[in-house]
């Protein structure tokens, strides 16, 4: 069991599994070193969760625990793309977060907190990142949260 792989273990997640791509796009494409990973909705097995506008339908903090659950699959997707191998993650280099909230809303930082607090959870310092967090008038599914990323990855030997 890798270092990555045992931190996760002892934070008692579980990574869920893959969807399938949901339209014309493939999940993640691995570029020289950089593996980009498509926009993650705060869906398991299927079920979107964290459904609504935050602010108005789900609270800031529900929208936290949402921006969590997308990391998490965000994580998932690393972990397929490289074969279970997550040690192989040099960095998270960048994060989008996009949250499904009205004008007003101030707090998109708050909520995208919880997929980077995730990422260094999981990570450590290689999950720190560059990060935007924007607001946005909706979302597939009527979810939430969205965030996607890039990671920096080893090469196979």
């Amino acid at each position: 069991m890798g270092v990555v792989s045992e931190r996760i273990s002892k934070l008692g997640i579980v990574l869920p599994s893959n969807a399938p791509a949901s339209g014309n796009y493939v999940a993640h494409r691995l570029v020289g070193s950089l593996l980009f990973v498509s926009g993650q909705i705060p869906r398991i097995d299927g079920i979107e969760h964290f459904v609504g506008v935050v602010g108005q339908d789900i609270s800031p903090e529900d929208g936290y625990q949402a921006a969590r659950l997308c990391a998490l699959n965000l994580v998932a997707r690393v972990s397929a793309a490289l074969d279970g191998d997550l040690d192989r993650v040099i960095a998270c280099v960048q994060l989008r977060g996009f949250v499904n909230a009205p004008p007003h809303f101030q707090g998109h930082p708050a909520v995208i907190d919880g997929a980077s607090d995730l990422l260094v959870e999981i990570f450590g310092e290689n999950g720190r990142h560059v990060r935007t967090a924007l607001g946005a008038g909706s979302l597939p599914r009527g979810s939430s949260v969205e965030v996607d990323a890039v990671f920096e990855v080893a090469m196979k030997s």
